[in-house]
């Protein structure tokens, strides 16, 4: 076995996220060698109008997105969702930051997308879990900060 191979290498990675949280946690499965598809609203998450840019990138979004590729999808439109769902379908790990129940909405939660896909390591990221008084209410730092 080779010692040169990085410990994630083929493994496929649905990334849901946006802003800090989600991608900075699919940043470490990229650098450890994970293939990371990063799935964009159309028009491109919000971190990519962030200051300072660069020749029209923002530095922020390319230091939290390095080594990922990027995917438009458009979780309202049914040809969007279906393409969500065979992404998750050949994935290793899906990891998404939505508010609890935006997943199921689109029919992209765990109990849909592990039918497709058994095998599939599925991560939520909230600001106060699934369930709970919180549940619904963003979690940013700010919020944090103040309770």
């Amino acid at each position: 076995m080779s010692t040169n191979e990085p410990p994630l290498k083929g493994i496929l990675v649905a990334d849901f996220t946006t802003l800090l949280p989600g991608p900075v946690a699919t940043l470490m499965l990229a650098e450890a060698g994970a293939d990371v598809v990063k799935v964009e609203k159309p028009g491109g998450e919000d971190m990519r109008a962030y200051p300072p840019q660069w020749d029209g990138v923002s530095a922020a979004f390319a230091m939290l997105n390095r080594g990922k590729r990027s995917l438009i999808v458009d979780l309202r439109t049914d040809e969007g969702r279906k393409a969500a769902r065979e992404l998750a379908a050949k994935a290793d790990v899906l990891v998404e930051q939505f508010r609890p129940g935006v997943m199921q909405k689109h029919g992209l939660g765990y109990d849909e997308l592990s039918k497709i896909n058994p095998k599939l390591i599925y991560c939520s990221i909230t600001g106060y879990g699934q369930s709970g008084p919180k549940r619904d209410e963003a979690g940013h730092d700010i919020n944090y900060i103040g309770s």
